[in-house]
Formats: structure tokens, C-alpha cells, sequence
């Protein structure tokens, strides 16, 4: 009997001295002795490998898909109006997840078509379809890494440079497609801070030639700023803009 079977055939026996206390079952362990030798228990082996790598979901969304550029722009658009806690950290964070939703979706729909179904079909085993699930995120990640950012990474983790996009490991081209996300989320954000910034500057010298220097000048540009960016539909423009970044 394999490792897996005697776990299964552990616990239920465990639930078979705890069932017939709770008066829900006669001869329980009977049962469950005849069930362990009797049936495959791959399948709720299988279940629990699966319900155990749900709870990488975060990471994975972090690592592989564009929720970080989305979030970190998202981040600076606040800090550029000049919000604390507006829009809240959760809104942020359900904006940022659905934009990531609608980026990463024709990415979604190869890893499906390539992976999951065939699997689902029995037609591949579970290490295939996770071979083929991963080779759309990686021909994404790819995409939208710097050279220079990989060949850091590389260098980093002390490996000769990859002569083909099959010698890219996930270990390396992970946190380089992460570096190059961050780089390129300042990026943008860097952009959206100048005219708010201008604004600032202009308010600020604009009360210090009234006289008005006891009058702190975020009161004055903070409304100017919001209503600037209401002006120009800011927010939808930015989700269109991060968007079409991924499309280029």
C-alpha cells in the first residue's frame, strides 16, 4: 500500500471512530477497511493537490499576470491627487483585479484551450497540461520583459545567458518580468505626477505672491486636482491606457 493510500485509509479510520459516537453510521470501520483496499483514492489525491495549490493563486496572479503594473499605477494616481485612503485599498485592489481579468484574457483562453481542456478530456496527464498551461504566461511574460532586466536576473543567478526564448527558465524570467513591470508602472507614474505636480507648483505660487503664506496650498490644489481629473475622465483613460499596453 502506498504512502498516499495508508494517509487516506488513516483518516478514515479516524472518521470511522468518530462517526459511530455521533450515532450516524453501524459498522464504520468495516467500511472504511474495504474501501481502502477496494478503491483508487488518485482522484482525492488528486483533490487535495489541487485544493492545496489554490492557495498560490495570489502569488501566481502577482507573479505572472499585469496585476502588478495595474496596482502600482492605481497606487500613484492616488498619491498624485493627493489621497490617503481615496479610493479605499480594497476598491483599488477589485479594479486593479478585473483590469487584470481583461488583459490577461486571451492569454487565459490559450492556457484553456491548450491545457485544460485536453486534461479535463483525459487526454493529457497532469504534468502536460501544466506544461502547456504555463507556455502561454510565459510567451506573455516574455513580451513584456526588458532584455536587460533578464540578462540581470541571469547574471544574478550566476547562469549563462539563454541563446533561445525554451532556455528561459521560470526562475529567472519570473522576477525579471517582475523588475520590468515595476520599472515600467514608475514609468507611467512618473508621467501622470507632472501635471498634477504643475498644479501644485502654480498653487503654491500663487498664494506666496497674495501674501497668503499661512495657507497651506494642498487645500487650494487638492479640489483643482480632482476636478481636473473629472475633467478628463481620468480614471477611464488610465484603465484604457494600461490596457493598450499589453495589446501593443
Amino acid at each position: 500500500m502506498t504512502r498516499n493510500k495508508r494517509f487516506v485509509l488513516l483518516g478514515l479510520l479516524i472518521c470511522g471512530l468518530a462517526l459511530p459516537a455521533m450515532g450516524w453510521c453501524g459498522d464504520p470501520i468495516q467500511d472504511s477497511i474495504a474501501r481502502a483496499s477496494a478503491e483508487d483514492y488518485a482522484p482525492i489525491v488528486r483533490s487535495f493537490l489541487l485544493l492545496s495549490l489554490l492557495s498560490f493563486i495570489p502569488l501566481m496572479v502577482i507573479a505572472l499576470t499585469s496585476f502588478t503594473r495595474i496596482i502600482v499605477v492605481l497606487s500613484m494616481v492616488r498619491s498624485a491627487l493627493g489621497l490617503q485612503q481615496t479610493p479605499p485599498n480594497s476598491v483599488l485592489l477589485t479594479l486593479a483585479m478585473f483590469l487584470t481579468l481583461f488583459a490577461m484574457n486571451p492569454v487565459f483562453q490559450t492556457a484553456k484551450q491548450m491545457a485544460l481542456d485536453p486534461y479535463l478530456r483525459h487526454e493529457i496527464p497532469a504534468g502536460t497540461a501544466v506544461e502547456r498551461g504555463f507556455r502561454p504566461f510565459k510567451m506573455f511574460m516574455i513580451r513584456q520583459t526588458r532584455e536587460a532586466d533578464l540578462l540581470a536576473v541571469v547574471r544574478m543567478a550566476r547562469m549563462a545567458p539563454p541563446k533561445s526564448v525554451d532556455d528561459v527558465g521560470a526562475l529567472q524570467l519570473i522576477p525579471a518580468f517582475m523588475l520590468s513591470e515595476l520599472r515600467t508602472a514608475f514609468q507611467i507614474g512618473f508621467v501622470i505626477f507632472l501635471p498634477f505636480l504643475l498644479i501644485d507648483l502654480v498653487v503654491a505660487a500663487i498664494l506666496m505672491a497674495l501674501g497668503m503664506i499661512m495657507l497651506p496650498p494642498t487645500s487650494i490644489s487638492l479640489p483643482l486636482k480632482i476636478l481636473l481629473f473629472l475633467l478628463v475622465n481620468g480614471w477611464g483613460l488610465l484603465a484604457q491606457a494600461l490596457l493598450s499596453s499589453y495589446h501593443t
